[in-house]
């Protein structure tokens, strides 16, 4: 069984699809947690992050990047002892505020996104950077998959400035 990544984006969105499922599968790969994953990406408007950010982080305003992970056991296999998938959570990104965020720093808006989803996606597997060990065992795992992905390494700081904040 391969890992299901669904992309769902309004009409109008400039989103590459397929790059964006490859940054989950790569993350997926890396991690060793390819063979039974689901991840569901929603790019959506900046009211709608900004109302996600207030309901669960208590932040009123908009952001890059939220991870929701799903909060359920594992799943015993199916009856032909393949694993039964495990939907791991869901990202919601904000295309207005990445797009001018990655115009500002001079950044590829798809190199962002991929960005995003690739820290996104680590966030859905348990990574973390709320202490300096944790933070240091992130960017490794981030910067592992961008170098597979072929994003630059020049564009972290500008996410590393921002989660920081957090």
């Amino acid at each position: 069984m391969s890992e299901t990544v669904e992309v769902i984006h309004a009409d109008g969105v400039a989103v590459d699809v397929k790059r964006l499922q490859a940054a989950v599968r790569v993350v997926l790969q890396q991690q060793e947690r390819a063979s039974a994953s689901g991840v569901a990406i929603q790019v959506t408007d900046n009211e709608t992050v900004q109302r996600l950010n207030r309901t669960y982080r208590g932040v009123d305003a908009p952001t890059d990047v939220l991870s929701f992970p799903a909060e359920m056991p594992p799943l015993p296999p199916n009856a032909d002892g393949t694993p039964e998938e495990l939907h791991l959570g869901d990202l919601a990104i904000a295309y207005p505020y990445t797009a001018a965020q990655a115009s500002a720093m001079g950044h590829d808006l798809n190199d962002t996104l991929v960005l995003l989803v690739v820290h996104g996606t680590l966030h859905l597997l348990g990574y973390d950077h709320d202490t300096s060990s944790n933070k240091s065992e992130m960017w490794a795992a981030q910067a592992q998959a961008l170098a597979a992905l072929a994003v630059p390494a020049t564009i972290v700081p500008a996410l590393e400035t921002e989660h920081d904040q957090d």
